[in-house]
């Protein structure tokens, strides 16, 4: 196949020994000439000299560190969305330096004309009065925003991060497939595939000069955060929400970059400046990194359908008042037929041609374009003018004309003869094919290769790696992460040993801690609620327990007490007949959900540890068997709570983050404390309860410890009401939420208690004077009550 493969080791063949080109094909790791490409040949001895096996457990590592980060993407069938494992391929896409420095200059030079056409069109409008540009492509294009024209960024720039999707030709040079610059997705995903094959690779990158990350993304931050410096205000991502396909990626660039990450509910516009909701009150924000497409982002003047949007953005960049990235309106450089243009717009604009060519195409608006795609209609990819989706990376409103039927194709060529203007022809593009690990052997497969750029203060710079895109098959349309394709971490190639570069505050620059208030209400609605939710759901398994362990004896005596029981359990829609009830799983579901709004601000651990209650959970509902199984399986879902709640509580910061966690609990703990004693001290309780009651509330051995054997209901409410060392008591937890109200913002405030606060103090001071005997069943449910009332006060207070 090649005369410059790497040397085998004695143990067996070379990796690449059964690696077979596909003719006329580029390739990334064998030249036309058929030679190895600089790096590739150290790579691949590197892999022969690990061995099939030993390659294949360190690729399994890389899968597990993916697993345990919950790095995923959205995948959409209809109108079902499920999550889908970051589908890594493990073999890394090598680029030399030199091919690096001709595709990085090209693509500084793309970003700079592209600014300069969007400046234009939203501006002067030159462009089109000169001829350059037709007048259709812009005021017929849903990506021209009219309520944006004239208004000029208040960074000065329209583009500050762009992604631009390249393939290799034929002859070996670069060519631009399309541009990305709504919001393009992906440089999470890059750092979170260098860190998972670095995981797998350690040793061989470790040799291989291969250059960082973390200085692209540092200088950006700097960027956003020199605008804040200036305003004051907050620096945030602007997320369409947990539902969006890569909200994975957007939380974890906010959690690297220590960026908040922001929903439209989030935000207020009040006399034209752009306001955070947080639990101290309207914060400003001076600049937000979009992550939505532009019409969505302002549904007063924009989409007026749009339920993730702020109404009055766009008047507030009409002021000045915010930096958006990028601005809203820049979709428009995506559509499709701009790439007939481009060359002769830098040749005006630049005064020189494009350094990374263009893929051919040819708008249908223009009689002799029209024609030319008309006559070699089979050999082009015909698809809608002002479609935004590159190519590649979906296909289903791009075929290639030989593919359509001869009925299909009649119609549509009938159709671009009336109305040219909405299809674009361009050229099949043979993408190079790159190496993919498959069953213990390479094979190559077809790829295309994202890279970024961002506008620093010192101007363009563009990502050293990025990722590369690999089809699931040889079919080009199978290249798409939504169709099964893959992406690998792509490894640029220095001569001389890198930098080690971090993203930590460099020596001497001031440091600044933020202030305590700075927690949107969003953010503390849902840690409130997430806390909540696994307090609900721990009380629901230490009643399904008690109840399981007593239904797997099932003595007469014991009727009562299980009728008893299923009857409080029906009462908070837990089916107690169901060994792994729907009412658990809803509660275990709806923590997930609410840890999942804001993965920013949760830690990785956490989230694993989260993810696997709920996995186990789901597990167990499809096997185990009431009595004794249901039973073992509560206590195993109680300790993977314990570990989770442990986690969080042990090492998430004393921030207001925690304290709204930590009111979540108590005011949960103590609601279900109030009503479980309320209901097993009843007068009609059966025989039994206080031994279920002491039980549920894990106060079994402080109650032998404190108690006579003898005591009977009086004990177990002096317990779990009133004792105020007993961690389960609704009194522990009243002291505990009073401690965190009277330390939020406003809490107290010149030594007047806010509402919340004086009422967590009622109602701790009301139980530190009440006797066992004062605490009827009736007392107990106004108890219950009056903490869902203080929850009202803190929500009224903080929470959007």
């Amino acid at each position: 196949m090649t005369d410059q493969e790497p040397d085998a080791p004695a143990a067996g063949p070379s990796i690449i020994a059964d690696y077979q080109l596909r003719p006329g094909v580029p390739d990334e790791m064998i030249d036309p000439a058929g030679n190895i490409r600089p790096g590739w040949a150290e790579l691949m001895a590197a892999f022969d000299a690990l061995g099939a096996e030993e390659l294949s457990a360190r690729f399994e590592r890389a899968d597990q560190y993916l697993r345990d980060a919950g790095v995923f993407y959205r995948t959409y069938d209809g109108a079902e969305s499920k999550e889908r494992d970051w589908p890594l391929a493990h073999v890394p896409l090598l680029i030399d330096e030199a091919d690096w420095e001709r595709i990085s200059t090209g693509l500084i030079q793309r970003a700079e004309l592209l600014e300069m056409v969007v400046a234009d069109i939203y501006g002067d409008n030159n462009l089109v009065q000169q001829g350059l540009l037709p007048p259709e492509l812009v005021a017929q294009n849903s990506e021209f925003l009219r309520p944006l024209v004239g208004v000029k960024p208040a960074s000065g720039h329209y583009l500050h991060f762009c992604a631009f999707e390249l393939g290799r030709g034929p002859d070996g040079a670069w060519w631009v497939l399309g541009d990305r610059t709504q919001a393009p997705s992906g440089a999470g995903f890059a750092l979170e595939n260098r860190v998972a094959t670095t995981h797998a690779l350690s040793d061989i990158y470790a040799n291989m000069n291969v250059q960082r990350l973390a200085g692209f993304f540092r200088d950006f931050r700097d960027m956003l955060f020199a605008d804040a410096k200036r305003d004051g205000g907050w620096v945030g991502i602007l997320t369409p929400g947990q539902l969006n396909e890569t909200y994975f990626e957007h939380a974890y660039i906010a959690r690297y970059l220590g960026l908040v990450l922001l929903e439209g509910e989030d935000l207020i516009v009040q006399d034209g400046k752009v306001m955070v909701r947080t639990v101290a009150g309207p914060m400003p924000v001076s600049a937000l990194w979009r992550r939505m497409d532009a019409s969505f982002v302002d549904p007063l003047e924009l989409r007026y359908d749009s339920r993730i949007g702020t109404p009055g953005m766009v008047e507030a960049l009409r002021q000045g008042s915010i930096s958006m990235i990028n601005a809203l309106g820049t979709g428009l450089l995506e559509t499709r037929a701009l790439a007939a243009f481009m060359p002769r717009l830098s040749r005006k604009l630049l005064d020189t041609p494009l350094l990374l060519p263009e893929i051919a195409t040819w708008w249908c608006g223009q009689p002799g374009e029209q024609q030319q795609v008309i006559d070699n209609f089979d050999d082009l990819m015909i698809g809608p003018a002002f479609a935004t989706n590159l190519p590649f990376d979906d296909l289903r409103g791009t075929k290639l004309g030989s593919t359509i039927p001869p009925d299909e194709k009649a119609r549509l060529i009938e159709r671009i003869r009336a109305n040219g203007a909405n299809y674009v022809g361009q050229e099949q593009v043979q993408l190079s094919t790159a190496p993919v690990y498959v069953d213990g052997k390479l094979q190559p497969r077809p790829i295309t290769l994202r890279v970024y750029a961002a506008r620093t203060e010192n101007g363009w710079t563009i990502m050293p790696g990025g990722f590369a895109r690999v089809g699931s098959s040889l079919d080009t349309s199978a290249i798409a992460m939504q169709r099964g394709g893959q992406a690998a971490d792509v490894w640029v190639l220095s001569s001389k040993p890198v930098e080690h570069i971090s993203l930590l505050p460099q020596d001497g620059k001031q440091m600044v801690r933020a202030a305590v208030g700075d927690l949107p209400s969003r953010a503390a609605d849902n840690l409130i609620w997430l806390g909540r939710y696994a307090e609900r759901t721990e009380a629901t398994l230490r009643i399904l327990r008690a109840y399981n362990a007593r239904l797997a004896e099932l003595s007469k005596t014991d009727l009562p007490i299980l009728t008893h029981c299923a009857d409080f359990l029906d009462s908070i829609d837990v089916d107690a007949a169901q060994p792994m009830p729907q009412g658990l799983l809803a509660s275990i579901n709806s923590a997930v959900h609410s840890a999942g709004q804001i993965r920013d601000r949760f830690s990785p651990d956490g989230w694993l540890a989260l993810n696997d209650l709920q996995k186990t959970a789901q597990r167990f509902a499809r096997r185990v068997r009431p009595g004794d199984d249901s039973a073992h399986a509560m206590t195993v879902l109680l300790r993977k709570l314990a570990g989770f709640s442990g986690l969080v509580h042990e090492n998430m910061y004393r921030f207001a983050g925690w304290r709204f966690l930590e009111l979540g609990r108590r005011l949960e703990r103590a609601m279900q404390i109030a009503r479980i004693v309320s209901w097993l001290t009843h007068e009609d309780a059966p025989v039994g309860s206080v031994e279920m009651l002491l039980e549920i509330g894990d106060s079994v051995m402080s109650h032998r410890r404190r108690y006579s054997v003898s005591a009977g209901a009086q004990s177990a409410i002096d317990l779990l009401i009133l004792d105020p060392l007993n961690p389960r008591s609704v009194i522990f937890q009243l002291d505990r939420l009073r401690a965190q109200i009277d330390k939020l913002p406003g809490g107290i405030v010149e030594g007047q208690l806010s509402p919340a606060a004086k009422a967590a103090l009622e109602l701790e001071t009301e139980l530190r004077i009440a006797d066992a005997g004062d605490m009827t069943p009736e007392r107990l449910d106004k108890l219950a009550d009056d903490i869902v009332g203080l929850s009202g006060l803190i929500s009224a207070a903080y929470l959007v």
